[in-house]
């Protein structure tokens, strides 16, 4: 049961023009916070080890894990954010983040520390699509490039920041302050979303199939815990594992299409009809994929291989990702302006440029140009981010917005952690096959490090393809209409809520969400 006030009356669903509605910046400050969380622990994870008595396999799933949580829940978001309002999602959202950051806090062991990260991934889980979906709710569609560009600093740019954080807390204390630092400032922040936030749009009445919870859950977690299981040598098993996580992938995506034509799927898969959007599913997935890698292999270099402290390592980072968090709003405006290939493009060509050089580290590669390869890489992940996600999510009529930032959420994720476990398995590999041959520790390390560094590279390529595939607008793709696919959509959307014995009285409440909805040009499906 809600009280009145997770109840209360909906606000109109767009905002004025050039100005940035409260309730999407209340979002964006909370989604900076969770999401921090993701790579928080990169540079804590040897005090982690020393204390917990662990060796450095088991303590990167506590990355890993963060990763894979996220993919298991997001795609129950796209239901989720359907059934309650907008206050009702940012208090489950939040409420998860401050029990697990708590519990993180004061960890007796591994598993309670591993659990505490699992129950923070749940709550960032929920505040992502929240955002993605308010968005495309209350800002009009010309404002939307430079709002996303607020959007990409939360989502993009606070992985990149933490390491550095943590960098810095560690120089004070014990890998516990990274989280009792969090804590207040996440409640801080609680506080002032629940005095401020209004609801967006109507809570409707929908079901979950729980067969579809469960496939998309053993698939994708199959799938990377199956491919981290290639570092431990046991190539049978993983093979076995990623093979089961394929196919329950296939029976989720089947059994999408077939709950589909009663209008009740737990990602709606029409979004993939719509081309554009479809093309920056994959640009995002393999752009994930490089950046996730390159965070975790960057710094094993610099303190593993060339001796760095984690605050010199975080040091060396923070250009970066302060150059990619300074031109994310910038990105956005010039995408409202000139359209997104003048940015997708060039971004894509920096971020394989940047892979490229950084399969030429040697033991003795200046710090100043480690500094800029990274900065390049920030800086074109900063040009790709901002007009990917508004191309994507702009290609779908409304009524499919919260499925379509539900997969862009899931498969950002599951790249990410595909990404970290590909990387060590490939850079593990390398190395014990080096050091078997007789190569020093030091060595062999390095040149683990170059191999993985050029699957990275290789992977970029796909990234530019698929710029080049990228409409400038994405009601510019192809053919439009003014209100066919819109209404198809709808009319699916109120069948799969009205067809079901007893549940005729949600008619009325539905129709009246039906009317808030904008109608705009939409790109025909392909």
């Amino acid at each position: 049961m809600h009280s009145p006030q997770l109840d209360s009356p909906a606000k109109p669903a767009t905002a004025a023009p050039g100005r940035t509605p409260a309730v999407i910046r209340l979002l964006v400050l909370a989604t900076f916070v969770v999401i921090l969380n993701e790579t928080i622990l990169i540079n804590g994870i040897p005090q982690v080890m020393s204390a917990l008595h662990i060796t450095e396999q088991t303590a990167q799933w506590l990355s890993t894990a963060f990763l894979l949580t996220m993919a298991v829940v997001i795609p129950i978001t796209g239901w989720f954010l359907q059934r309650v309002s907008t206050r009702g999602a940012y208090t489950t959202a939040m409420g998860l983040f401050l029990l697990g950051t708590l519990l993180a806090a004061v960890a007796p062991s591994f598993g309670v520390l591993l659990g505490a990260r699992i129950i923070q991934a749940a709550g960032t889980a929920v505040m992502m699509p929240l955002l993605m979906t308010t968005l495309m709710q209350v800002v009009p569609e010309g404002d939307r490039g430079r709002v996303m560009g607020s959007v990409s600093l939360a989502i993009s740019v606070a992985p990149a920041m933490g390491p550095t954080v943590s960098g810095v807390i560690l120089q004070f204390g014990s890998w516990r302050m990274l989280f009792a630092v969090v804590l207040p400032i996440a409640a801080l922040i609680t506080w002032g979303g629940l005095k401020q936030l209004k609801n967006v749009g109507e809570p409707r009445f929908s079901t979950v199939d729980w067969l579809s919870v469960v496939t998309a859950g053993g698939g994708f977690g199959g799938l990377v815990y199956g491919l981290s299981r290639f570092e431990s040598g046991d190539a049978r098993v993983a093979v076995a594992i990623v093979v089961a996580g394929l196919v329950a992938i296939a029976v989720f995506v089947f059994r999408q299409l077939s709950l589909q034509k009663r209008g009740v799927p737990l990602l709606d898969l029409r979004t993939l009809r719509y081309r554009t959007y479809t093309v920056a599913l994959i640009l995002m997935a393999v752009a994930f994929m490089s950046m996730f890698g390159s965070m975790i292999l960057l710094p094993l270099y610099l303190q593993n291989v060339r001796g760095l402290s984690a605050l010199q390592t975080g040091l060396l980072v923070m250009p970066g990702g302060l150059a990619m968090g300074l031109l994310s709003p910038t990105v956005g405006r010039l995408f409202d302006r000139f359209g997104g290939r003048v940015l997708v493009i060039p971004g894509s060509i920096g971020i394989t440029l940047a892979l490229v050089g950084f399969t030429q580290v040697t033991m003795t590669m200046p710090f100043w140009q480690l500094l800029g390869l990274h900065a390049l890489l920030m800086v074109g992940l900063a040009a790709v981010f901002t007009p990917v996600f508004t191309l994507g999510l702009g290609a779908v009529p409304p009524p499919l917005y919260s499925h379509a930032s539900s997969i862009l959420s899931t498969l950002q994720q599951v790249a990410g952690a595909v990404g970290i476990a590909l990387v060590i398995t490939v850079m593990s590999a390398r190395t014990d096959n080096l050091r078997a041959a007789g190569v020093t520790e030091t060595l062999a390390n390095l040149d683990g490090m170059r191999l993985a560094f050029i699957i990275g590279a290789v992977l970029s390529l796909a990234v530019v393809v698929a710029a080049l595939l990228l409409p400038a607008r994405a009601d510019n793709a192809g053919e439009t209409e003014e209100t066919g696919e819109t209404d198809k959509v709808e009319e699916t959307d109120k069948v799969g809520e009205t067809g079901k014995v007893g549940e005729t009285e949600e008619v009325g409440e539905t129709s009246e969400t039906g009317k808030t909805e904008e109608t705009r040009p939409v790109e025909q499906p392909a």
